[in-house]
């Protein structure tokens, strides 16, 4: 770390702590500045989402550290690589060219990214028109990032209008994919195999089961149900599927961030293109604000602030994000790879390491888990996700009382209760942040996930962490290749389980 970043985070340290309640009554325009809203173009208008950072612990004096040490820290510059595609991420010298796929970065980055996407869309359309047949399921297999964005779109915005019937397998537990089995007919079931290097051993393993399925039920020519979805072209061609059905997606796209690549191949063959290009479109759309946007203007940057308060400063080591929306139930899980894989790090410029992300869906939760929140001795920064419109087409009753629940749970955490029963009694200030999208279209996803995209990122500057590698993944996948060989020694306790679950 820099002596100016040194200098700023211990001045971030001596400001006044104030309770969010003494916050509300110094500034009546609180709520004013620390509401913002994010816009994204939708039909006849504008579309958007409300973030509102006023019942968290910022204030201007936080806003302005916070700016200088985004400055200090190298900021604008860390940005400037990333759009220009340059290589950001040192330890495997590449660049992380998501954005490209979205139609923002290097001009030759994008202009490839819109090839493969006319590629992916030819496939698409071709398959609707029945070049393959009839065509009523997709079993998607994949893992990490190429399983979760997947399934966080379709679980999201295919619930009512799927076009082909898309199961998502990550597990390399055999239930996973017997149940995914169970729901499809082989002879009118593609298989997808989302692989970034086509080496993953449960995606392969999971894939080699599928074919025999299709092989031991009728189907001639398994390998000509299988669509491939990598960055090895040619390993997913010597595997056997031929290169028509081979949609390639940059080395530079990282796995967490490959939802907009041929990854997202699953979502427009369930939805049709034109509400995959959506999601792109609202995902383009905040990274145009993110590009163009400096300091506390910069929402996604303004997050970061906040997060870096509570994991830093107050020593928080747990951010709860819930979902008053039952289509966004997996949307916490997403963030969990998303944020802990990119920012599990030790940082290089001290401090802690990224917090736990974890949460749920309202009003489950507050069953569940709130009572921790509420009464509980652990400071656990909370995000509520909500939208205007609902999902259904029941009583509007069920809609309001949803939304009711989320805004109170943010109002009675700041606030409290006071009693004269410790038992009863609520300290409050609590924080909480609140995401409200006018309505939880295609488009709207994108933005949201785009959104949480650029937030780790800013985070990972300010901590100054590489979001873009995941050695951590990797050492005890590559010790549990290990088990069975004679030559390999592991701690006793290790060898007693194998031995006694019949592995060696």
């Amino acid at each position: 770390m820099n002596d100016a970043a040194k200098d700023i985070w211990g001045e971030l340290e001596r400001l006044p702590r104030p309770p969010l309640r003494d916050l509300f009554a110094a500034d009546p325009a609180r709520v004013e500045q620390l509401v913002q809203r994010l816009e994204w173009p939708a039909d006849g208008g504008m579309a958007g989402m409300l973030c509102d950072w006023s019942k968290t612990h910022l204030d201007d004096a936080h806003l302005a550290a916070f700016e200088r040490l985004a400055q200090a820290m190298g900021f604008a510059e860390r940005r400037r690589a990333l759009l220009a595609g340059e290589r950001v991420n040192a330890s495997e010298g590449r660049a992380a060219e998501h954005l490209a796929q979205r139609g923002t970065g290097h001009e030759a980055s994008v202009e490839e990214a819109t090839a493969l996407h006319q590629r992916m869309r030819l496939l698409v359309e071709a398959i609707h028109q029945g070049a393959l047949g009839e065509v009523r399921h997709l079993i998607h297999i994949g893992i990490g990032g190429s399983a979760l964005g997947p399934a966080l779109a379709i679980d999201a915005l295919a619930r009512d209008l799927a076009l082909v019937n898309v199961h998502i397998v990550s597990n390399i537990d055999g239930l996973a994919l017997e149940a995914a089995f169970a729901a499809c007919d082989p002879a009118t079931t593609l298989i997808a195999v989302a692989s970034k290097t086509f080496t993953t051993i449960e995606t392969m393993t999971n894939a080699a089961s599928a074919l025999r399925w299709l092989g031991d039920n009728g189907v001639a020519d398994p390998y000509g149900r299988v669509v491939a979805l990598t960055a090895a072209p040619d390993k997913a061609v010597a595997w056997g599927v031929d290169e028509t059905r081979v949609l390639p997606f940059p080395e530079t796209v990282g796995g967490r961030y490959s939802l907009w690549s041929s990854i997202g191949f699953p979502v427009a063959l369930a939805l049709g293109w034109d509400e995959f290009a959506a999601m792109l479109a609202g995902a383009r759309a905040v990274d145009e604000h993110f590009a163009t946007s400096d300091g506390r203007a910069n929402l996604p940057l303004r997050a970061a602030f906040a997060d870096q308060l509570y994991a830093r400063l107050r020593g928080c080591q747990t951010r709860a994000v819930f979902a008053y929306d039952e289509r966004l139930r997996l949307f916490p899980a997403y963030l969990q790879q998303l944020e802990m894989e990119s920012n599990g790090k030790p940082p290089v410029a001290g401090g802690p390491t990224a917090p736990i992300t974890w949460g749920g869906v309202g009003t489950d939760a507050q069953h569940a888990v709130f009572q921790l929140l509420h009464q509980g001795t652990h400071l656990v920064p909370v995000d509520f996700i909500a939208s205007i419109a609902p999902g259904d087409a029941l009583d509007p009753a069920h809609h309001r009382i949803l939304l009711a629940n989320c805004f109170a749970q943010g109002a009675a955490l700041m606030a409290g209760e006071i009693s004269s029963d410790p038992v009863r009694a609520f300290v409050g200030n609590r924080p909480s942040t609140t995401f409200l999208l006018d309505d939880l279209d295609a488009a709207a996803l994108g933005a949201l996930t785009a959104f949480h995209e650029h937030r780790t990122f800013a985070n990972a500057v300010l901590s100054g962490i590489n979001p873009f590698d995941q050695f951590g993944v990797e050492l005890g996948k590559r010790l549990a290749g290990q088990i069975g060989d004679v030559g390999n020694t592991f701690d006793p306790a290790t060898l007693a389980l194998i031995k006694h679950a019949g592995l060696a």
